[in-house]
């Protein structure tokens, strides 16, 4: 049985994902239009798998979409199966704009949180800086790479990138270890002399 507390988080963690796959959906569309199967199979693709949205979640975001007039659809016929197209509305555009801005001033301000921990929490008095998150949207903002040489050029990049947060982040981890040390020996000398008072005043 599940406590309240997981269902709220999993609740929370699944309007999340609703919001990044609306975003995603508008940047497909910013590209080009695309019916709903497309923009499943895009996602799926350009995220290696990681997202694997189904018709039963990326449907409703669509109505939903279109229902607030970020994007507009229309039936077409492509042999002999009836489709929707969907397209990036003005209003759309301007709400993926602004959505990306706030993106990116999101990830800026958790550097800053992160920063700050370091330095008050941990009193570090020169806190590396977190290293900055990859943007989440970059997988679809990128245009699509048909030439293998040039899938390999992008996922080198992306190794290259992960392997300099890594070691950022064990940069970080090894500070934090030497400060846990720091206040371990702190506290011990501390026990220490309270010992040391007990056995004066006994």
């Amino acid at each position: 049985m599940h406590s309240q507390e997981e269902i709220t988080a999993g609740h929370w963690l699944k309007e999340t994902q609703k919001g990044y796959i609306r975003i995603a959906v508008l940047i497909l569309l910013s590209k080009k239009p695309h019916h709903g199967y497309e923009i499943m199979r895009e996602i799926k693709e350009r995220t290696m798998g990681f997202w694997r949205p189904t018709a039963g979640g990326i449907y409703p975001i669509l109505r939903n979409l279109e229902d607030s007039k970020y994007i507009e659809g229309k039936w077409d016929l492509q042999k002999k199966r009836k489709r929707k197209i969907f397209r990036i509305s003005e209003a759309g555009k301007q709400v993926l704009k602004r959505s990306l801005a706030k993106e990116s001033q999101i990830a800026n301000s958790m550097s800053g949180l992160f920063t700050e921990f370091m330095k008050d929490v941990l009193d570090l008095e020169k806190p590396v800086s977190m290293p900055r998150i990859p943007n989440l949207f970059s997988v679809f903002l990128e245009e699509r790479k048909e030439k293998p040489e040039d899938t390999m050029n992008v996922l080198d990049s992306k190794r290259k990138q992960i392997a300099r947060m890594i070691k950022e982040l064990q940069k970080e981890l090894a500070a934090i270890h030497k400060r846990i040390a720091q206040l371990e020996r702190s506290e011990q000398k501390g026990r220490k002399r309270v010992q040391t008072v007990k056995g004066a005043c006994a």
